[in-house]
Formats: structure tokens, C-alpha cells, sequence
């Protein structure tokens, strides 16, 4: 019949007790110091987000848009007429006509056909597009086109104004955060009624008083009004930049 050792379990019941004190939770310090650090993770991410995102949209500004712009430019000096004119009748109006887009194949045939070099866009087949991600990190198309649009003017009287007809580079899907950019890189001021650049409802608008562009960063796609949901694609609009002629 074995024999049990009850003095060996009984010596070993205040090395038990003594683990069982010592295994304790975290204190408030200590799990105050694990936020901070978490929070200070989380604001890095996202600085480090901000920073990347702020220079592509710069890139965006300084190659693609001011490329085309020079692209058109190259245009109408190599031909004499704007592009889409037509060259035994001149209208001075892209495409010939008033409110017509010259765009995608068109226009890139258009250039082509000129010797006219074009930005790097998207892909090698599509220089019109430039694929860019919103602030909440979904993706965007940014297309450009050019027509001939009603555009707001001083009149002969002060804080008065006229419409005309001009040649603009058309800005298709600009997200609030890159408008801003934009208007801010040509205009110095962000005005989306003012200024070389114009949200598209905005530029024959012959008021006095300038104003905001339309949504801002936490209107969601295909809403008009602001959301709290930052994983949805952002909202975008339609902008002209005034061409030099």
C-alpha cells in the first residue's frame, strides 16, 4: 500500500499562495502608459498618411494638370488654333464649339496627331487619367478634358461681371482635400467662384461674393449632405481651370 507525504504538500502551499500574490493585473499607470504609446503609434500612421497623400497631390498639380496645360499650350502655338478647332475655320473655341468636350481618345488622337508630348497619366494608353486615393484611402480617377464654357469676367464697372465665352481644361472626380490643393497651387486663395480654378457650377456665376466648394471631405460618394462614415469614397466634383487662350 503506497504511502503519501502530506508534509510535502503541505510545504509547498505558501509557494502557491506566494505565486498566486504575485500574479496581479496592470495598474492604471501602467495601462495609461499603453494608450499613450498607442495614440502616439496611431497619430505617426497617421502624419506619416497625410504626408504621402499631400505629395502625390502635389505631383498631381505640378506633372499632370500643369502638364496639360503646356500640352495646350504647345498646341495652339504649334497650330495656331485651339485643339479640336477647325483649321479652315478657325472659332477659337476647343472642338469648335461652345460646350462640346474634347476628350479620352479624342483628344489624345488630337494630340498625337500634333507631335504634342503628353503628361504621364495612369497607364502608357491613357495619359487623360491620373488614379489617385482620397482621405480615406479609396481609389479616384482624375480625367481630364478640355471645352469652350460660359466664364464669369469683371465688367466695365466695378464689382460688376460679364460672361464670356473660354477654353478650360476640364477636371473630372477632384475630391474636396485635392480642389483645395488645386485652387490654393493656381489661385493662392481657395475660392471656388473666384480665380483661374472654378468648381464647375461656379464659373459663370457673375455674383460679387465668393464661396466654398460644394462638399467638403466628409460628404460620402453620391451624397450631398456630410457623413461620419470615413470608410466610405469621398465625394467629388467637376473643376475648370482657365486656359491662357
Amino acid at each position: 500500500m503506497p504511502i503519501f507525504h502530506l508534509r510535502s504538500v503541505t510545504a509547498s502551499a505558501p509557494a502557491f499562495v506566494s505565486s498566486l500574490r504575485r500574479q496581479r493585473g496592470f495598474t492604471i499607470v501602467e495601462l495609461s502608459v499603453v494608450l499613450v504609446i498607442i495614440g502616439l503609434i496611431l497619430g505617426t500612421v497617421s502624419i506619416a498618411k497625410d504626408v504621402q497623400r499631400n505629395a502625390v497631390y502635389q505631383r498631381i498639380a505640378s506633372d499632370f494638370v500643369q502638364g496639360w496645360a503646356i500640352a495646350y499650350d504647345r498646341f495652339h502655338d504649334g497650330n495656331g488654333i485651339a485643339p479640336g478647332d477647325t483649321p479652315t475655320a478657325p472659332t477659337g473655341r476647343v472642338a469648335g464649339a461652345a460646350n462640346t468636350a474634347l476628350c479620352g481618345a479624342n483628344l489624345i488622337a488630337t494630340m498625337q496627331a500634333a507631335g504634342i508630348a503628353m503628361p504621364e497619366g495612369r497607364t502608357a494608353g491613357s495619359p487623360d487619367r491620373y488614379a489617385y486615393l482620397d482621405s480615406n484611402g479609396n481609389p479616384q480617377e482624375l480625367r481630364v478634358c478640355f471645352q469652350n464654357v460660359r466664364w464669369s469676367e469683371s465688367g466695365a464697372v466695378p464689382g460688376t461681371f460679364v460672361v464670356r465665352q473660354r477654353n478650360v481644361m476640364e477636371l473630372r472626380n477632384v475630391t474636396p482635400a485635392l480642389a483645395n490643393m488645386l485652387d490654393s497651387q493656381f489661385d493662392t486663395v481657395v475660392d471656388a467662384r473666384f480665380g483661374r480654378l472654378r468648381e464647375q457650377g461656379q464659373a459663370d456665376n457673375t455674383g460679387a461674393a465668393g464661396t466654398t466648394w460644394a462638399v467638403d471631405e466628409r460628404t460620402a460618394f453620391g451624397d450631398t449632405l456630410p457623413t461620419a462614415l470615413d470608410e466610405s469614397q469621398v465625394a467629388v466634383m467637376q473643376a475648370f481651370l482657365l486656359m491662357s487662350r
